[in-house]
């Protein structure tokens, strides 16, 4: 497995100190928010080339862009179109930064809440985002995320069959799947199979009520539910059994740490590193 870290964390940086900040963590690439003020779809390509040189002379790799664009399953046709164009820009920045796969959002409702015109909207769309990507040699991704039509392992696999393409996958994210109440250990893997392409780790915990830093609110099955962003380890999402069939199925892609945790970002990250570390080497497997 590599590691990366996500900007989105270290947003209050610049994408260079970011940069610099994930290597010093000592990690093997960033993933990099498609949010400003790292990055985005009209990021001049001067900017575009000086991070991809900073990236080569640091030996940090960048996996994914982590891009925003999507909602097709709710969006207008317009919409729709704005952020196909939108991902197809980005197509063009992945060119120059060597990032293999680029994250969209196919949209909403709660997959127990959605009917199956969202799932076939969201099919289209996502189908044409696939051809394009093959283009460029570039995997389109879906992060299994809360309050959306992919927040489950089955979910998932309902969108993807209907877009049949081999170069669309999942993000498995143990922490959005722990708010949604789902399976996120080992049967989420092996539900997924082919279809896992990336990991997210996060922790968060369920709490009684929010307004404290680091709390919000989301629609589960169980209704209004509150929660805390936690550091790993510190939440109610288990990840050993994540990592342990990971392990099991000889899973070599990369995890991003996204610990979103109301701690210092620098030291959220140092944290989850040394807990996913120390994880792995009580399964005795080198990070």
């Amino acid at each position: 497995m590599k590691f990366a870290a996500f900007s989105g964390v270290l947003i209050e940086h610049s994408i260079q100190e970011a940069m610099q900040l994930t290597k010093k963590l000592g990690m093997d690439g960033i993933e990099i928010a498609v949010r400003e003020p790292h990055l985005s779809a009209g990021t001049s390509l001067p900017r575009v080339k000086e991070i991809q040189a900073l990236s080569r002379s640091l030996d940090l790799e960048i996996p994914v862009l982590a891009g925003y664009v999507g909602g097709f399953s709710d969006a207008s046709d317009s919409e729709a179109r704005k952020s196909f164009d939108e991902f197809k820009r980005l197509l063009d920045i992945a060119d120059h930064l060597d990032a293999g796969m680029i994250r969209i959002f196919p949209g909403g409702p709660n997959a127990f809440l959605a009917n199956e015109y969202h799932y076939a909207k969201a099919a289209h769309w996502v189908s044409l985002c696939a051809e394009e990507a093959r283009k460029h040699q570039v995997r389109v991704l879906m992060e299994i995320h809360n309050d959306s039509l992919v927040e489950t392992a089955e979910s998932s696999l309902r969108l993807l069959r209907m877009i049949e393409s081999d170069n669309v996958g999942m993000i498995h994210d143990a922490g959005n799947m722990y708010i949604t109440d789902t399976d996120y250990g080992r049967d989420s893997v092996l539900q997924l199979g082919r279809y896992l392409f990336h990991v997210h780790v996060k922790d968060e915990l369920r709490v009684a009520e929010v307004g404290a830093p680091g709390t919000f609110t989301s629609t589960t099955r169980h209704g209004q539910e509150k929660f805390l962003q936690s550091r790993m380890g510190e939440g109610g999402a288990d990840h050993r059994p994540l990592f342990e069939a990971l392990v099991e199925t000889g899973y070599s892609g990369w995890v991003t740490l996204e610990c979103h945790a109301p701690f210092p970002p620098y030291e959220r990250l140092e944290h989850d590193f040394q807990f996913v570390r120390g994880l792995l080497s009580s399964l005795r497997v080198a990070p």
